[in-house]
């Protein structure tokens, strides 16, 4: 009887290890199945807020820029850059077709570009858009890139250091000081 009981626990050990033996290795199969990364495409993403429902004081008023980043390429200074889609009917032909404003802080994983900032952007591209006599509806595109980018960057060095993708938006200008 002894015997017995001995071979029927021995068989159901054996049997137990025969059993999980056939399952294989769980954790083998786990680290066959492809991770992809969390973050796809540019290291941050920008959204604009809302557009103005008339021009500010300038002549021109960008929307608010949003940013969300890659929290694991997190820059600490970008530039804001606005290239120009289409300027509408202008007297003369610019002879550039972006501007590369100053630095700014984009600390953290996300925020907004400080208004202080954007009223300085709006300055800057009413003067430019009342230099060359623009008027109306101008389409255009924003984009952030790293703040080592030369004031004077050709298109290329731009798209080497563009931080976000280009996002377009159509803004109104009134030049304050009509001369055209």
């Amino acid at each position: 009887m002894r015997y017995g009981i001995m071979l029927a626990i021995g068989g159901l050990a054996f049997g137990g290890l025969a059993f999980l033996a056939g399952c294989g290795n769980q954790g083998d199969k786990a680290s066959q199945i492809p991770v992809g990364p969390k973050w796809k495409g540019a290291p941050y993403r920008i959204t604009l807020d809302a557009q103005a429902a008339k021009p500010n004081p300038a002549g021109v008023t960008l929307p608010a820029i949003k940013f969300t980043a890659n929290p694991d390429m997190l820059e600490k200074r970008a530039m804001l850059v606005i290239r120009f889609d289409d300027l509408g009917a202008t007297k003369y032909v610019p002879r550039m077709n972006k501007m590369i404003l100053a630095p700014v802080d984009v600390t953290g994983a996300e925020g907004a570009l400080p208004a202080d900032y954007m009223g300085a952007a709006d300055k800057d591209l009413a003067t430019f858009l009342g230099t060359y006599c623009v008027k109306g509806k101008v389409k255009i595109s924003v984009a952030l890139t790293r703040s080592s980018l030369s004031s004077e960057a050709g298109d290329a060095e731009v798209d080497a250091k563009r931080l976000t993708d280009w996002v377009p938006v159509e803004v109104v200008f009134k030049n304050p000081h009509p001369k055209c």
